[in-house]
């Protein structure tokens, strides 16, 4: 009797690229979100201090706080394009590393500060050291997917975002209760030394543990390799053979500028909500007698975001599902600029979370979507610069956020009217993109026609 086993057959194409697709998935996305869930909370950590006693310690007004907070973002701005060439250049393990051990040691500056110069000066510094991570990790992340799978994949990249603050909120609290145990530290400022150290430990653990491309992976197979590469090697094709990629080419697409103007409203709200909303919850006690501890307050600052996470999650889920359509970006930013002024109206603590809570899910039920439309039409070189430059719209909106927030409170005396730009700006947002999509149907028919 023959006893020799019949060898099993090869996995099938689709096989390999839903194994390829699920490792990138557990193996990589993880990690990316690690680095991004600790840059965002170092990057909003100010937020959590102000209304902690930095703000009387420092003698911060309203607008020098809001200064103080979007300056990081004139840093960020002037070197993010380069930064984001530089780690197309270099790759991106050794590059993003980088740049998490050096925003790592100047958020760790932040324990000593004496003065409100001094607090701009290492805001602005912390904008340069962290110049490029967010784009680069996008680009990153966009350049081991193909475009099918890049909603789902960016969406478990953003879940990082809102779970800072699930997470980071009671975390900070926690740490700002520490007062005087360490070296008799104030307690927000050993709320800033406890944010600091993980970027470096993080950063340093990055240059060993990521790969460049998918050709480099270790934990990927020979087949699930060449599935990757393949699929990604004919989308750059095709994307080439419609325009060549260039840094400068970037600065004359129109679509680019659009979805820069696009990201900016959202951006405005995102960051309104995440240096504001603390300081709103320490306003409870005055507006409605709610007496909160620190702990009770990083908890509350943290519901809107837990939800949003979810919404994130599944509206991400159905782009994909779909593929990703104009309404998945217009009908949060809708959403978001109804709802952001409406929480001034509440009439309850419990009210006015509620509402805010529809504006973090509208926020981050877009933002994954609207991140896979630029590697659409953007490839190598081009798509390092163009996601760089449209990020970095994102970020003057970062700095005129709390700044023009900061400046419209103190002369108005309330949130009002800064809570109303933020929803014109959402509003904007919507009606550009809906407008761009547009334009792209027209520009198709034509085609269609010509070719006909």
């Amino acid at each position: 009797m023959d006893t020799a086993t019949t060898a099993p057959p090869p996995p099938t194409e689709a096989a390999v690229g839903k194994s390829a697709i699920r490792k990138v998935a557990t193996r990589l996305v993880p990690f990316v979100a690690l680095m991004f869930f600790i840059n965002y909370l170092d990057r909003t950590a100010i937020g959590f201090a102000a209304p902690n006693g930095m703000n009387a310690d420092l003698g911060l007004t309203a607008a020098q706080f809001g200064f103080a907070s979007g300056v990081f973002f004139i840093g960020y701005i002037l070197l993010e394009i380069p930064s984001n060439v530089a780690l197309h250049k270099f790759g991106a393990r050794r590059w993003l590393a980088r740049i998490m051990v050096s925003w790592g040691i100047v958020a760790l500056l932040f324990t000593f500060v004496q003065s409100y110069t001094q607090l701009t000066a290492l805001r602005f510094l912390l904008g340069v050291a962290e110049a490029g991570f967010f784009p680069g990790a996008v680009l990153f992340l966009s350049l081991w997917v193909p475009v099918q799978y890049r909603s789902k994949i960016l969406g478990l990249f953003y879940l990082a975002q809102p779970l800072t603050t699930v997470l980071g909120a009671p975390l900070a609290g926690w740490l700002i209760q520490q007062h005087g145990l360490f070296f008799g530290l104030d307690g927000w400022r050993f709320m800033f030394f406890g944010v600091a150290i993980p970027a470096i430990v993080v950063g340093v653990i990055a240059w060993f543990y990521l790969a460049d491309r998918p050709a480099d992976a270790k934990w990927l197979t020979a087949d699930e390799k060449r599935w990757l590469t393949g699929a990604l090697e004919k989308e750059r094709q095709v994307k080439e053979r419609t325009a060549h990629p260039s840094i400068w080419s970037v600065f004359g697409n129109g679509r680019v500028w659009v979805l820069s103007f696009v990201y900016f409203g959202f951006i405005y709200g995102l960051y309104t909500l995440a240096f504001f909303l603390p300081t709103i919850i320490t306003g409870f006690e005055k507006q409605f007698g709610t007496k909160l501890d620190l702990l009770e307050k990083g908890l509350v600052t943290a519901i809107p975001y837990l939800p949003a996470a979810v919404v994130l999650y599944l509206w991400s889920r159905d782009a994909t599902r779909r593929g990703v359509r104009t309404w998945h970006i217009a009908i949060p930013a809708v959403v978001g600029a109804v709802s952001i002024p409406l929480a001034l109206f509440a009439g309850s603590p419990a009210a006015t979370i509620a509402v805010i809570t529809v504006t973090a899910c509208a926020i981050f039920a877009a933002l994954p979507n609207f991140w896979t439309l630029p590697t659409r039409f953007l490839s190598g070189i081009a798509a390092a610069a163009g996601i760089a430059l449209i990020n970095t719209m994102g970020n003057v909106a970062g700095f005129a956020a709390p700044y023009v927030t900061g400046l419209l409170r103190d002369l108005t005396g309330s949130y009002v009217v800064p809570m109303f730009v933020v929803g014109v700006f959402m509003l904007l947002s919507a009606v550009l993109i809906v407008a761009l999509s547009r334009r792209d149907q027209a520009a198709k028919a034509d085609d269609q026609l010509v070719k006909a």
